[in-house]
């Protein structure tokens, strides 16, 4: 549908979230790695020690791989998920998180779903690979979750221009000019569609088990919602 019916028009924005879908299964303890590493003293190792390289992170990897070689990175079994409310309270839930990117007038065309505990930014650029095979945009907006560098980059490298809301890690938080804060503001349509598929299209009612049948489940959702925006496109 989306290829079909917007795939040959520029979309203004794209707009990058993900939602807590609570599942009815147990979560999968994580494996604890029974060899490891024995840990270095701090310092400047002394001369002739060799000192072991730290493994890529995922981020890094991302952009060199294929969509596929990225989706099967992913770890997509039932955890635990946690994120901070609007009012600044920790809140956790146990299943799986979905990742959408929506364009303007509500209109999802990629939708990803993960463990409850991966987090916004491990999926931004396989969202972004996915989105870009099916609709060309100009703006990404996402926030400050997905604020990394090689995020960044890929979104620039695709021909867009990316808006993260910063992320003051280390120093002082830097805002937009009113301009862009205005444009920002469009991020919007991803809550909206996340809000419409719990209340109106089962996403806050899952009783399946298992990622596959999860994903099926929310996506009979998400085709709801694609169809009757593209259906108003038309009215």
């Amino acid at each position: 549908m989306i290829k079909e019916h917007v795939g040959g028009k520029i979309a203004g924005h794209i707009s990058r979230d993900s939602t807590a879908i609570e599942a009815r299964e147990k979560p999968v303890k994580k494996e604890q790695c029974k060899e490891q590493s024995p840990k270095r003293k701090r310092g400047r190792p002394r001369k002739g020690e060799q000192v072991s390289a730290k493994a890529p992170k995922r981020l890094d990897l991302q952009p060199k791989r294929t969509l596929e070689e990225n989706l099967e990175d992913l770890p997509n079994q039932c955890d635990v998920g946690a994120k901070r409310n609007s009012k600044g309270y920790i809140e956790t839930w146990g299943g799986y998180k979905l990742h959408i990117d929506c364009i303007d007038g509500d209109i999802p065309v990629s939708a990803i779903l993960t463990s409850a505990s991966v987090h916004d930014s491990q999926v931004a650029i396989p969202l972004a690979q996915m989105s870009s095979e099916r609709v060309t945009n100009l703006y990404d907006l996402m926030d400050s979750a997905y604020d990394a560098p090689q995020i960044r980059t890929f979104s620039e490298q695709l021909g867009h221009r990316p808006i993260i809301d910063n992320n003051p890690r280390r120093g002082e938080k830097v805002h937009m000019d009113p301009a862009t804060r205005d444009r920002f503001k469009q991020r919007s349509s991803v809550e909206r569609v996340n809000s419409n598929l719990k209340d109106n299209h089962g996403g806050r009612n899952v009783r399946v088990r298992g990622a596959a049948k999860v994903m099926t489940h929310l996506m009979f959702g998400i085709i709801v919602i694609t169809g009757i925006q593209l259906f108003r496109m038309l009215a």
